[in-house]
């Protein structure tokens, strides 16, 4: 068991630190941001299932009643395989830290999907008291599209229950119809991915381990690799040039084109419609896929080879 908790340590460590800050030096996650998202996803996953594993282990080792519950079906040789029976002093140190993460991680999903519905329920709120006043018999601001009066163009997307996809008439007047299409495109890239969801992850993650580089990267990159994702459906649909010309008009008041750190993601949004990079090949992207697929299996073969081994 020692081995184990070693290796499923390094793994950890490995997945964390050096390999994000590899991955946001490298180039190509902006020609696939698919494929980005994809592989982020899987490092958090080892991550994760690096602590839960060794958690498990290192609970059965100090716990009789834990180890009784996870090797009750297992043959007495592959218990014995995990020479569970002396627990080290390190071992239960470290068995208390997972349990501590564990909980805290999950109090920092639960607040996120909290605090996120919460904003839901005040931003309907809010809109409920925008929406114009409709013709008796209509449901209000109850459909899949909702239009407010206001002068500043800006469309989004709002999850939740029902989806409601809220575009302002500047934005109807502004924009012209295929550009108006590349809006909606885009918004409905953002739902069927399901973004929320991932920035709901992302955002938990790192605030409450601000100082893991992994989840610190990872909530950054996920809130600019959504947005090119989204870009890359709309513009799939309606044309790069089309789909850079409304965004520039949706944030054209905001200052698109700013060198300020709060637009400078618009500003790179544009470039790269504009100045589209070349896709990676479809052997590449089927690779790194498969191969990212592949890394949240290694601390699972860590747990499970002293069992598998132990089996006649």
């Amino acid at each position: 068991m020692t081995y184990c908790l070693l290796l499923l340590s390094v793994v950890a460590v490995t997945a964390a630190v050096p390999v994000p800050r590899v991955l946001t030096r490298a180039k190509w996650p902006e020609r696939e941001p698919v494929v980005a998202l994809w592989v982020w996803q899987c490092l958090v996953a080892t991550v994760l299932l690096c602590c839960l594993t060794a958690l498990a282990l290192g609970a059965a080792a100090v716990f009789g009643t834990v180890r009784a519950q996870l090797f009750a079906p297992a043959p007495p040789a592959v218990t014995a395989a995990y020479d569970l029976s002396a627990a080290s002093p390190w071992t239960t140190v470290l068995t208390v830290l997972l349990a501590s993460g564990a909980a805290w991680t999950t109090a920092m999903l639960g607040r996120e999907l909290v605090e996120a519905r919460r904003r839901r329920t005040r931003a309907r709120e809010h809109l409920r008291d925008r929406a114009p006043d409709l013709p008796a018999g209509l449901p209000e601001g109850r459909g899949p599209l909702l239009v407010l009066e206001e002068e500043y163009p800006d469309a989004w997307w709002m999850p939740g229950s029902p989806p409601q996809l809220i575009v302002t008439t500047g934005a109807l007047q502004r924009l012209t119809d295929h550009q108006l299409d590349a809006v909606l495109t885009h918004e409905r890239g953002h739902a069927r991915a399901r973004h929320d969801w991932l920035l709901h992850l992302s955002t938990a993650l790192a605030t409450g381990f601000p100082r893991v580089p992994l989840f610190a990267h990872f909530c950054e990159q996920t809130h600019r690799l959504v947005e090119l994702s989204a870009d890359d459906t709309a513009s799939r649909r309606c044309g790069h040039l089309t789909t850079a010309l409304a965004l520039i008009e949706l944030n054209q008041h905001r200052g698109v084109l700013s060198c300020a750190s709060s637009h400078r993601l618009l500003g790179e949004r544009v470039d790269r419609l504009l100045e589209p990079p070349p896709r990676l090949d479809r052997r590449y992207r089927a690779l790194t896929t498969g191969a990212a697929a592949l890394v949240p299996l290694v601390p699972l073969l860590i747990t499970f080879a002293p069992g598998l081994t132990a089996l006649p």
